[in-house]
């Protein structure tokens, strides 16, 4: 990307652009709060999205939530538009019409568009990327709109919209510096995407008390797991089962993501009426991945790419290579992750499952050293192997791994964009 646009005047593309915003304003520095967006967005009524909008909040889960909807709606026909971040490998992957990422050229047009109706109010890099995937949605005109918040809720740039349904998907602790050092202070931020009167769908197994409290606050017509919708694994029959409130699958393929977003998903879709049929459902499930989410790369020697990155979903990540284990002699753990996370909880989960841990230092000032994450496994006698980038350490673990070994690369979204850039390349 180049590093010599320094004013609007001079974007031609779509690289330009993101290298002008983020000299404006680094991707790195948050600002929550929502005067700045909103006084843009009301300029061209950018806060009004086509179509039915559903809004979704959640500390793990929001990707695959609004990817496992939209693959749903796709299969009956339906038009939909999905907002979402942050991106693997190119920016485009942040807004998805129907299945495809949004083109240069249309991003190009409307950040334009953006930078012309903000005249003098400075917007966040989210906040500007967000009101110029909306300016695209208005310009689609998608049957459905599924909109991923960005952090917390209550004053993310993307709270600006009117939802049709809210959802939290999981509520675990992440983002402590914006959100509060407890779940019941998160879940209070989450559920600042729930409207008066509206629908909240909270697909969180174990809700904190703000979150109950704020949808009865707000009247909203609230729809709970295990109470109003209930799903059951069938590990031994490799199936599961979910009931709505008027309808029930049976004997449905495991997907390739968590069951409980999957069920979460229903749950939205029940409430829009748009459940599919039996066999709409069972296709969509058994094709279902998402990139970065328990990714293989390879299968022989096997390598698999995880975003997980707090403890809630290291947690799962841990459940599903305990399931793994036995086809393995031994479990390679690669890790980079960023230091303002817990790092010793969403590490120590994992400490049992791999023989070997590669560690890798991730640049930039919210980036951890590899010295870092040595120190919190040294401190449970955990014995690394440290390594200056992800990119060398990941050429280097792929020439030397054997065929009965499995490779983990996880930690943070930007240790899995270096290895999945890596692998792109090698093809």
């Amino acid at each position: 990307m180049s590093t010599t646009v320094l004013n609007s005047q001079s974007c031609q593309s779509l690289a330009d652009w993101l290298c002008y915003i983020e000299q404006s304003h680094p991707v790195h520095q948050i600002e929550l709060g929502l005067e700045r967006v909103y006084a843009v967005a009301a300029r061209a009524g950018l806060q009004h999205l086509p179509g039915k909008k559903v809004l979704i909040a959640g500390t793990n889960g929001k990707g695959t939530t609004a990817c496992c909807i939209e693959q749903l709606l796709l299969a009956q026909g339906k038009t939909v538009g999905v907002y979402s971040s942050p991106h693997l490998l190119q920016f485009n992957e942040r807004l998805r019409i129907n299945g495809q990422d949004v083109a240069d050229a249309d991003w190009v047009s409307a950040f334009a568009f953006v930078e012309a109706l903000r005249q003098d109010i400075a917007l966040t890099y989210f906040e500007f990327t967000t009101l110029v995937a909306f300016r695209l949605l208005q310009q689609q005109q998608p049957e459905y709109c599924l909109i991923e918040v960005g952090l917390g809720g209550r004053l993310d740039a993307t709270n600006i919209i009117s939802p049709d349904i809210s959802v939290i998907t999981t509520i675990d602790l992440d983002h402590q510096d914006w959100l509060g050092n407890d779940r019941d202070s998160i879940g209070r931020e989450k559920a600042g995407v729930f409207r008066a009167d509206g629908i909240a769908i909270i697909g969180e197994l174990n809700p904190p008390p703000s979150v109950l409290h704020k949808a009865a606050e707000l009247a909203c017509k609230t729809v709970l797991v295990q109470r109003d919708y209930q799903y059951e694994c069938q590990q031994q029959a490799q199936n599961w089962q979910w009931q709505g409130v008027s309808q029930q699958f049976d004997k449905l393929p495991i997907p390739a993501v968590p069951v409980q977003n999957a069920a979460c998903s229903l749950a939205v879709l029940e409430q829009l009426n748009m459940l599919p049929s039996p066999q709409q459902l069972c296709s969509v499930l058994t094709g279902l991945t998402l990139a970065g989410r328990m990714q293989w790369l390879q299968q022989q020697p096997a390598i698999i790419v995880d975003v997980a990155h707090n403890p809630q979903s290291a947690r799962y990540l841990a459940q599903q290579l305990l399931l793994l284990k036995p086809r393995f002699r031994r479990i390679l753990a690669l890790v980079g992750m960023l230091k303002d996370k817990d790092i010793e909880q969403t590490l120590l989960p994992l400490t049992p499952l791999f023989e070997q841990w590669h560690l890798v230092s991730l640049k930039g000032v919210r980036g951890a050293t590899a010295e870092q994450l040595d120190k919190v496994l040294a401190a449970h006698g955990v014995v690394t192997q440290l390594h200056e980038d992800t990119q060398s350490a990941y050429q280097q673990l792929q020439q030397r791994l054997q065929s009965d070994e499995l490779l983990v690369v996880f930690g943070s979204f930007i240790t899995v964009s270096a290895v999945l850039s890596c692998h792109q390349e090698a093809k």
